[in-house]
């Protein structure tokens, strides 16, 4: 039987067979190799967005409530331009390279950057825009207006850089390069926590002083990160003159584009919570902010096994190794399984203390405590549906986490409005129906990751 090339390392090659012997401790070394530096970075954000929630706690509940309507928007930029479109740009960079395809890998920077600009510029305009009418359909008048200032700051001055930086980013990923990407960003969300509290207190700008910080650091990391890749830092030098081709744009476009519309409707489901909730108060409007703070820090957690694996998943299929390319991105799957359910246990052990550290208001911290003891336990199925989601770009195959996706959506606002109002349960029941939302999305998308869907076609 003829062997098939394998991928054992960025730039290396082994046999199927030799793949067979390959130990889960093996891939696991592998997997953490890359992982570890993104790792770092994702826990340096989680505290930089932890200070950031204590902050906006510090301007007011009005403030944090305007805050929190903002809050979803702000997770979907970050999420579509670094693990939707951004693994987009890691999975065919990836797969370029593992065909040994080097030209295309350098031709696909100037698609990623085209792509990222005109993203940048929509979220500029409708959330700069018209920050009052957008944000005041889904949290009323009082909190849009509380945010507006803030929205023009955070997407204004800093959409665009934002999406530069993190595309920039996951082009050194695609080329394996997760520890130069790591260093850059180190410095962004280090800085970020001290100038937000320099803004937002000592020169007053109150909330609006958080969204400036933010636009600042990303214009910072975008310039750092054009320079070093334009040094080479992805392994390969870019070409940037060029006609732009629709087929390159396509190996991008083809798995980002989905992975955007799962990252809106994650977002969409804790905006249509996030409406639900408005008819219990701003309290309950404030307090849910906090849990979907928690909820989505899962995410940068995660992000550090599955940019791994999109990058490790995306080299196997590239080089025609689909054996390889489903094992590895179970074992990724089992670890951030573990990780993000000792962090879910953790939190929905102590949920009143994790509340209580971002805000002072006894109401707020009631029901955000309520949100987290059903919330918390879910996380762990969060992370394994999150490392498979990444899993799943490298290899391009998103049917499964498309239906994952509308399954979350569907409980989370459909189940929990009905537990909410015809269970009688009130906000446990639309807690518990995120909980489940979660869980769904876990388990569903792991029912895509096998040989009948992750093959050769």
């Amino acid at each position: 039987m003829a062997e098939t090339p394998a991928m054992t390392a960025p730039g290396t090659v082994a046999t199927a067979a030799s793949a067979d012997l390959v130990p889960a401790t093996e891939l696991a070394r592998r997997i953490g190799s890359l992982a570890g530096p993104t790792a770092v970075i994702a826990l340096l954000q989680s505290c930089a967005q932890l200070a950031e929630t204590w902050l906006a706690a510090r301007q007011g509940t009005a403030a944090l409530a305007g805050w929190a309507v903002v809050l979803p928007f702000a997770l979907l930029l970050q999420q579509m331009s670094t693990g939707a479109m951004g693994g987009g740009v890691v999975s065919a960079i990836a797969r370029a390279l593992g065909a040994d395809k080097r030209d295309e890998a350098s031709s696909l920077v100037l698609h990623a950057l085209i792509i990222a600009v005109t993203a940048g510029l929509a979220f500029a305009v409708v959330l700069a825009g018209f920050p009052r009418g957008v944000l005041g359909a889904v949290a009323g008048v009082p909190a849009a207006e509380a945010a507006a200032t803030y929205a023009i700051w955070l997407f204004g001055a800093g959409a665009v850089p934002a999406w530069l930086a993190n595309t920039l980013a996951s082009v050194l990923r695609g080329g394996g390069r997760h520890a130069l990407a790591a260093r850059v960003l180190a410095l962004m969300w280090v800085a970020f926590p001290l100038l937000s509290w320099l803004l937002a207190e000592p020169m007053g700008m109150g909330l609006a002083g958080i969204g400036a910080a933010l636009a600042a650091v990303s214009w910072a990391a975008a310039l750092a990160m054009a320079v070093v890749v334009a040094r080479g830092g992805a392994g390969f030098v870019p070409v940037l003159r060029m006609r732009p081709s629709r087929a390159l744009f396509a190996r991008i476009l083809s798995v980002g584009l989905v992975a955007c519309a799962l990252a809106s409707v994650a977002n969409l489901t804790t905006i249509l919570v996030t409406a639900q909730l408005r008819h219990h108060g701003t309290a309950a409007v404030a307090a849910y902010g906090i849990s979907a703070r928690l909820e989505f820090l899962m995410i940068p957690l995660a992000f550090g096994v599955g940019s791994a694996l999109t990058a490790l998943v995306g080299r196997a299929v590239g080089a025609g190794d689909w054996h390889t390319a489903r094992r590895t991105a179970w074992v990724g799957a089992l670890l951030a399984l573990l990780i993000a359910g000792l962090a879910g246990a953790l939190v929905g052990m102590m949920p009143h203390r994790f509340a209580g550290l971002f805000t002072q208001d006894e109401q707020v911290t009631a029901i955000a405590a309520r949100a987290l003891s059903w919330v918390g336990p879910a996380f762990g199925g969060f992370g394994l549906g999150m490392a498979l989601y990444f899993a799943s770009m490298g290899a391009g195959r998103m049917r499964w986490p498309i239906v994952a996706g509308l399954c979350r959506i569907g409980l989370a606002a459909g189940g929990g409005w009905l537990l909410a109002n015809v269970a009688g349960m009130g906000l446990d029941g639309h807690f518990l129906g995120v909980a489940m939302g979660i869980t769904a999305y876990g388990l569903v998308t792991a029912l895509g990751v096998r040989q009948g869907e992750w093959s050769a076609r």
